[in-house]
Parts: C-alpha cells; structure tokens; sequence
C-alpha cells in the first residue's frame, strides 16, 4: 500500500468500472476474513447485479487516487427502510440523513475509505453506516471519524448490525 499523501477524487461509478468493483469486493471479503470478519458479505455479496442497479440509481461511487480506484461506496440521500427500527438504543435525530453502504478500499493507498465517509458527509451534515459486530478495522474508522454508535439495526432479512451516525 502506498504510503504517500494522496489526492482523491469521488465519482460516480460507471459500468465501465463493474469488473474492477467486483474485484473490490471480492479482495474486502478477503480481507474481513482474514481480520475476524468471516460472515459480514457471503461469497457473492454484494452480488454484480446489485452493484448495476446501484449505479443505474446513480447511488455507486468511487473514489479515485492517481486515476485509480480506491476504494468504492454506496451513498444516497434518503430514509433507508432497514434503519427504521433501532434496538438497544436509538439514532441522534430523525432530520433527514444520508446512508452510507458496502464501502471498501481497494488496498492501494491509505486513507481512501476515510476519505469516503467524508466526502458523504460534506453531502449531508447527517449520515448514517451500519457494520457487523465482528467488523473492528470499521468500527475504528467509523469512531475514528466522528460517528456516534447508536445501536442495532437488522439488514437483509435479519442480519444484526451496529448502528452509527454523524451529525453536525
């Protein structure tokens, strides 16, 4: 991974871009794996037609480094369904709020997710993030960056996330 100060740059994401996204993803898994993080994304999550809708949607980002992908991210403003109930807690407010999804680093340079949940943020003063408990490399980032936990969200018909948001 690089070492030196980079510049980034958020763009959407094109279908141009698929085959290196889903290469994205499939080095994250890897890598959750190998730090405790084995169950967050099955085997073919996030699956390549999900990824099309997402950028169909306009909500599929990448950020950039050297006209390289970085790291990718779902972003959108707008309620998500899934955040409507909160266990064990609940959110800062109820403003509307940015969301943000499936962010991963492609590994080549440092900072690049952290640069993401930023840019998410210069959208919306308000953003909420949800990870897997086993999750810590994003839990330190979320925490690193400002986010507040709030509590349980359930996702994808059932599975348990920590809930976080930023706010200013």
């Amino acid at each position: 991974m690089e070492q030196m100060k980079e510049t980034f740059q958020i763009r959407q994401a094109d279908e141009s871009q698929l085959d290196e996204i889903m290469a994205i993803y499939a080095r994250a898994r890897s890598f959750m794996a190998d730090h405790g993080n084995p169950d967050q994304w099955p085997d073919t999550y996030p699956p390549r037609d999900m990824i099309v809708r997402d950028m169909e949607a306009g909500c599929m980002y990448v950020c950039m480094a050297k006209e390289r992908i970085g790291a990718v991210f779902y972003y959108r403003k707008g309620r998500e369904p899934d955040y409507e109930k909160i266990w064990d807690g609940a959110w800062l407010d109820e403003e509307p709020y940015g969301v943000v999804h499936r962010i991963a680093s492609a590994g080549i340079v440092k900072g690049a997710a952290s640069f993401c949940l930023a840019w998410a943020f210069a959208q919306c003063k308000n953003v909420r993030i949800e990870t897997h408990k086993n999750n810590k490399v994003m839990q330190n980032l979320l925490k690193k960056r400002g986010f507040v936990y709030c509590g349980i969200v359930y996702v994808r018909g059932g599975e348990e996330r920590m809930a976080y948001q930023k706010k200013n």
